[in-house]
């Protein structure tokens, strides 16, 4: 199935939820339920095949004797067990939990204490881990023990980016949201749906990954490619539901309006996190053998520093003109700000984060040294190698930057601007780009792709027909311009005309 038939499906279902939501539900069930019965069915296959060929080969051995039940057991028997075995094994993989730092009750006592009122006042099932990763957000992931079967524990896992960066009732109000999904609020079927479709996503996962091992693996590899579309468009569409359905528990435990402020801060904020937080730091490399702060050190002064930045009103604007993707089961922050019942709003900055409250201050220091030394490790290399890289880039770029545009060769102009968009910024590559684009001896689709990129940056829509002419004289820049025209058009004027323009570009590529 294409990404436009799935669209299409999605959309379909969800008139269909609309129009009769007790039938949709027997749906989802039934799709639910003819998923078990694929794997059920599929095991209880192979078991028989085992049973017939060991009564095949049984009656083989007392007609013919030992030789021929040696020859006729190694191909009818042995083949159906290593087919068993293989479905056993994936039947009961058991699915790697979250990663994350462990918490236990008496590091953090007040972040226990937290989640058991929360617990007592919506009436769930406990919480069996608590991990702090790096990411900003916050998520609960039900898992079983083994495989598709057996007990399930559940794992809260919180950012440490996000207890620095969001007050303690917004906190809240993420990680009732997160908890409603299991504690039935929208009710059991819906908690069941919501689980299992975690689980199914993961193990088509791991089967996936394991499909190179044998001819078995990919067979089935195979037929779940074909299936899992299904299954996923019917279980996204009630999914989202409860996304709603999950805004309501969080707002019953928080009130509305800090539950609809930190949706807005939540979408703000990490926007800022990716575009300007972390861009910001890692450009220090080009001057800094360095870093000049460690990251998790510096994330809530950065967060009060950044307030200005990214709590404008065209920033909540460009948040709010965003549509519902048919791949996120979140809908659009607009949806789910109205669905509270307030208006979307900036919200005021953080006086006192959630991490002051709910950490002990020695913790916050363990976890934030913890995090910056691994961000390091992992980081390190490719920051010295790109301090190196930028040295020498600038010394090019000063060279080049000596010598009048005229005089340069169309590579070397090429490059000039290349060298300003990385080390000053795009407007100071944009003359550059432009000279290129009027000079004889094109096309330079990589400076047309460049220069519709800071056309688009600067809110001017002929950068299109920029990306298109890059894509019409190198087709590898596709994925890039398809990604830069759709997030422009997706911004400024909805999605459909998003991907109208997409559909147009791609056959261009094809």
């Amino acid at each position: 199935m294409d990404p436009q038939q799935y669209t299409r499906l999605v959309r379909r279902l969800e008139l269909d939820s609309h129009a009769d939501p007790a039938a949709f539900r027997r749906r989802v069930m039934l799709v639910s339920l003819g998923a078990y019965a694929v794997i059920v069915g599929t095991l209880a296959l192979c078991v028989l095949l085992v049973g017939l060929a060991v009564r095949f080969a049984l009656a083989a051995y007392l007609n013919a004797g030992v030789v021929k039940f040696a020859l006729l057991g190694a191909v009818f028997v042995v083949l159906p067990l290593v087919a068993l075995a293989l479905v056993l094994r994936t039947l009961f993989t058991r699915l790697a939990p979250p990663h994350g730092r462990p918490l236990t009750r008496d590091e953090a006592p007040a972040l226990f204490d937290m989640l058991d009122r929360m617990r007592a006042k919506l009436g769930g099932p406990g919480i069996d881990h608590v991990l702090i990763d790096d990411r900003y957000n916050a998520a609960i992931a039900q898992l079983p023990r083994f495989g598709l079967f057996g007990w399930h524990a559940n794992y809260l896992t919180i950012g440490l980016p996000y207890l620095l960066g969001v007050p303690m009732k917004e906190m809240l109000a993420t990680v009732a949201h997160e908890y409603g999904h299991i504690c039935g609020n929208h009710g059991k079927f819906g908690a069941w749906v919501y689980r299992q479709r975690q689980v199914f996503v993961a193990l088509y996962g791991q089967v996936r990954e394991q499909a190179d091992d044998n001819l078995f693996q990919r067979a089935v590899a195979a037929v779940l490619d074909r299936l899992m579309p299904y299954y996923n468009a019917y279980t996204f569409v009630l999914s989202r539901q409860n996304e709603y359905d999950a805004d309501r528990t969080a707002s019953a435990l928080v009130g509305t309006v800090a539950n609809a402020q930190g949706l807005v801060r939540d979408a703000l904020q990490s926007r800022w996190m990716a575009e300007e937080f972390w861009p910001t730091l890692l450009r220090h490399a080009e001057r800094d053998a360095r870093p000049p702060f460690m990251p998790f050190a510096a994330m809530k002064t950065a967060f009060k520093a950044g307030y200005e930045q990214w709590a404008r009103p065209q920033v909540l604007a460009a948040a709010l003109a965003v549509r519902s993707s048919p791949h996120d089961t979140h809908p659009c922050l607009r949806e789910r700000v109205d669905a509270t019942g307030e208006k979307a709003a900036l919200p005021r900055p953080v006086d006192r984060p959630a991490a002051d409250v709910l950490l002990p201050p020695e913790l916050l220091r363990t976890l934030i040294r913890t995090f910056d030394d691994a961000w390091w490790e992992r980081e390190g290399r490719h920051w010295e190698a790109r301090h190196r890289q930028a040295s020498r880039a600038r010394l090019r770029l000063t060279e080049l930057s000596a010598r009048p545009l005229a005089e340069l060769a169309l590579g070397d102009l090429q490059e000039l601007a290349l060298l300003r968009i990385e080390l000053v910024g795009p407007a100071a590559g944009k003359d550059v780009l432009a000279y290129l684009l009027a000079q004889p001896g094109g096309p330079f689709p990589k400076a047309a792709y460049h220069y519709g990129c800071i056309l688009l940056g600067e809110g001017d829509d002929e950068g299109l027909f920029h990306l298109e002419a890059a894509v019409a004289h190198d087709r590898s820049l596709a994925d890039a311009a398809c990604d830069a025209g759709h997030a422009f058009l997706l911004r400024t004027r909805g999605e459909r005309a998003a991907q109208l323009w997409m559909n147009g570009l791609l056959p261009r590529a094809a």
